[in-house]
């Protein structure tokens, strides 16, 4: 029973290890994007210190009040509400290009 128990810790130990490389991996990729590549962007009503937030998968590169993001699975109001927790109200918000529409905007910002 030890043998067993060894070799699953050794196992767990290796998938953690593929994990957690994976997920940096995924990080730095996504934070050399140029900024006009940006997936998603927002404007922030106060301005932030420069600063980079991975939030639900979306690395959020950040200063003054102007936020771009990285692309991910996450619905654009999922995103926004996500950033608006964690960053303030955000009072612009577009992916691709596409602005936000202002009732979705505005139930960003309720949820946060």
């Amino acid at each position: 029973m030890p043998r067993f128990t060894k070799a699953l810790t050794q196992i767990v130990f290796i998938a953690a290890a593929s994990l957690s490389s994976m997920v940096m991996l995924q990080a730095s990729t996504a934070s050399a994007q140029t900024p006009g590549a940006s997936y998603f962007s927002a404007e922030l009503a106060a301005p932030v210190e420069k600063t980079t937030k991975i939030i639900q998968g979306v690395v959020w590169q950040c200063e003054g009040t102007v936020c771009s993001g990285s692309k991910a699975t996450s619905r654009p109001v999922n995103a926004c509400t996500r950033l608006s927790r964690k960053m303030g109200e955000v009072t612009a918000f577009t992916t691709r290009s596409e602005p936000m529409a202002q009732e979705d905007l505005a139930a960003c910002n309720a949820k946060g």
